[in-house]
């Protein structure tokens, strides 16, 4: 970073209800710290302050932030630089010279400017995505948080029905569908599910699009041989009918938004030139492939080596030593989204893939644990895709297989080839 390039260099330790900001003039060496609110308005009228003061001339700012309100209302502003810099560490930096652990909004501001002056060469300067994969991002980080309700709602309505009503899980194998909570609103009990006759149940599973035959069957069945109610205690039973239809309700409308969000998701995806060369991993599906998109982007020059990414998405672990001990442990400081994006799709990979199920099995036959096979399996793919993503090559399964045998991979032998 070229010091003489920003006319004045802004930390920014923002809040929900201020910002606490102190600026440093690159010019005269003058020093201005300030309050201003947080509302849309107050962050306009700050900027425009800026402009009056050093026109097109280039700004600096430092914040805490690398999403959220602050740094969407500063975006869109051509002449701020913007530098994000890890909360972390800001603390730490603020820890090795002020042993007292003392901390204040402006002391934080100023050590932004500090530390972006001083190890400049360490902070990249933020670089937004196009608004079409910013949108994409948006819509797949919606959808997981939706999802995480959506299982909330299903696992809390199932806890109820076990209370008074737990023959209709087995009845369904899937809760979070529209057809089981129409069919627990029309028969909210094991005596009313008993009195529709097969005619009626058949008309029923047909009119919410159950085709399967057998499936109408087996269930016809299941309903007649259920036997008794586990309780009929009015104590009991009412309050647990009303949690379930109260829950029901919540699930029934999240469950169309998800529909609706898929084909969002959809047609954001196909647009992506990349689209073709992530839909085509084994495993990724139409709901994981996005998200693998999203984690590499579109700019190809944000990661020099695949080490970096894997170090970025939290996949690669952390070593570290002291004296005659040295030990291995989890990467805390990552984004997790990203590092649960490729570690499901890891998990997935190896149903569709022969060495990815081939290298899991060996990581276990070591004695590592799921979730640890899980991430060196993550650790192994991101150095594929990372290579297929810079040189824009769809992944080829023969060739990387072709690849093993060659080096006379373990996992090569383990395949038979």
């Amino acid at each position: 970073m070229n010091e003489t390039q920003y006319a004045a260099y802004i930390g920014i330790d923002w809040s929900d209800r201020k910002h606490d900001i102190y600026l440093l003039d690159n010019m005269t060496g003058e020093v201005e710290e300030r309050v201003i609110g947080s509302q849309p308005d107050a962050i306009a009228a700050w900027v425009e302050g800026l402009q009056k003061r050093y026109g097109n001339n280039p700004l600096a700012v430092c914040l805490e932030q690398k999403r959220g309100p602050l740094i969407y209302a500063l975006c869109q502003y051509e002449n701020l630089v913007l530098y994000p810099i890890n909360p972390r560490t800001v603390a730490n930096y603020r820890k090795a010279f002020q042993p007292s652990r003392a901390k204040s909004d402006p002391i934080d501001a100023r050590i932004l400017v500090e530390l972006l002056q001083k190890h400049g060469d360490k902070i990249p300067a933020w670089q937004p995505e196009s608004r079409e994969m910013r949108a994409l991002r948006q819509w797949v980080e919606s959808r997981r948080m939706l999802i995480q309700e959506k299982v909330r709602l299903t696992n809390r309505l199932t806890a109820a029905l076990k209370n008074y009503y737990p023959q209709v899980l087995d009845w369904f194998e899937d809760k979070d569908t529209q057809v089981f909570c129409a069919f627990v609103k029309q028969y909210p009990d094991l005596k009313s599910a008993q009195a529709a006759t097969a005619q009626e149940l058949t008309q029923f599973f047909r009119s919410h699009q159950v085709i399967r035959r057998s499936a109408v069957i087996r269930r016809i069945k299941q309903i007649a041989a259920s036997g008794i109610p586990l309780t009929e205690d009015p104590g009991i039973v009412e309050p647990m009918q009303w949690l379930v239809q109260t829950l029901m309700r919540q699930l029934k409308p999240l469950l169309v938004s998800l529909v609706e969000l898929d084909a969002k998701i959809e047609t954001h995806f196909a647009a992506q030139s990349d689209a073709e060369l992530f839909a085509a991993l084994p495993g990724a599906g139409k709901h994981l492939a996005p998200r693998l998109l999203v984690a590499f982007g579109t700019n190809r020059s944000r990661f020099e080596n695949a080490q970096q990414m894997m170090c970025y998405f939290g996949i690669a672990p952390v070593k570290e030593s002291s004296g005659k001990k040295s030990w291995v442990h989890w990467r805390w400081s990552c984004p997790i989204f990203l590092r649960q994006t490729f570690v499901e799709w890891a998990n997935q990979s190896r149903h569709h893939c022969a060495w990815a199920q081939a290298y899991y099995r060996m990581q276990r036959h070591k004695g590592n644990s799921h979730p640890a096979a899980m991430r060196s399996l993550a650790f192994k793919w991101i150095r594929i895709l990372f290579r297929c993503w810079k040189n824009r090559q769809a992944y080829d399964e023969a060739k990387y297989v072709t690849a093993l045998q060659r080096k006379g991979s373990p996992i090569a032998k383990l395949l038979g080839v």
